[in-house]
């Protein structure tokens, strides 16, 4: 049974930064509610906040005003351990780099999220085989990035995201920096496992095609977060 359950709400988020003197406003006010399986893409320019936003919500960055709340949950109101338990458990990350760390093998990078979890290293790794194989790349699970193409790390940097079984799987351009190709194979695949573990999908991105896979889309200008309304 597919719930409507509340994964991610966002209430008032403003973030402003000071530059040389300056007070730079860079979201302004954004409200965003997202429920399990629901995908939500942003489109916008860059500079528009569409980073900030991601940041934000994932709790990597903290508002200067206005709450999220992550399964009910206030991060605003957590220490920096709870808030990285919850960022563990609920939440999957994926950037336009990779952002794997170069001395651990594939199978080892997807590994870590569920090692940081507390699972012993048996079961990470027999998980994290079962993910390179969902993302088909089983067969490079010894290899190190160095030693993978990029559509070969991105693959990887998925199945680490999505290893936990997030809520919440937040993409940050994940296929900007792929050829148009490798780009469609990553994105299906991203809509492929929020379908099957039943996440709610955030895609950050410029691309129009990828974003109108998605079943609710927004666009982002100048700071604030709007629906695009579809003709």
């Amino acid at each position: 049974m597919n719930e409507k359950v509340d994964i991610l709400i966002s209430s008032g988020l403003r973030v402003s930064f000071d530059e040389t003197g300056l007070n730079v406003n860079v979201l302004k006010g954004v409200n965003l509610t997202v429920r399990r399986s629901e995908s939500v893409s942003i489109t916008g320019s860059s500079g528009s906040g569409k980073s900030t936003l991601l940041q934000v919500l994932g709790g990597l960055l903290k508002p200067s005003k206005g709450q999220v709340f992550i399964r009910g949950v206030d991060v605003g109101d957590l220490s920096p351990k709870e808030l990285g338990l919850i960022r563990n458990k609920h939440i999957g990350f994926v950037y336009q780099f990779h952002h794997l760390i170069n001395e651990f093998t594939a199978v080892e990078n997807v590994a870590l999220p569920l090692l940081i979890g507390g699972k012993s290293v048996n079961e990470s790794e027999t998980r994290a085989l079962e993910m390179l194989e969902s993302v088909r790349m089983s067969h490079r699970s010894n290899h190190k990035p160095s030693e993978l193409s990029g559509g070969e790390r991105q693959r990887v940097a998925v199945a680490r995201a999505v290893v936990t079984k997030p809520d919440c799987i937040i993409a940050d351009e994940p296929t900007g920096n792929l050829d148009n190709n490798t780009a469609n194979i990553i994105q299906q695949l991203l809509i492929d496992i929020a379908v099957k573990n039943q996440s709610a999908l955030i895609v950050a991105t410029h691309d129009h095609v990828f974003s109108k896979k998605m079943t609710t889309q927004y666009v982002m200008k100048d700071g604030i977060l709007k629906p695009l309304l579809l003709k």
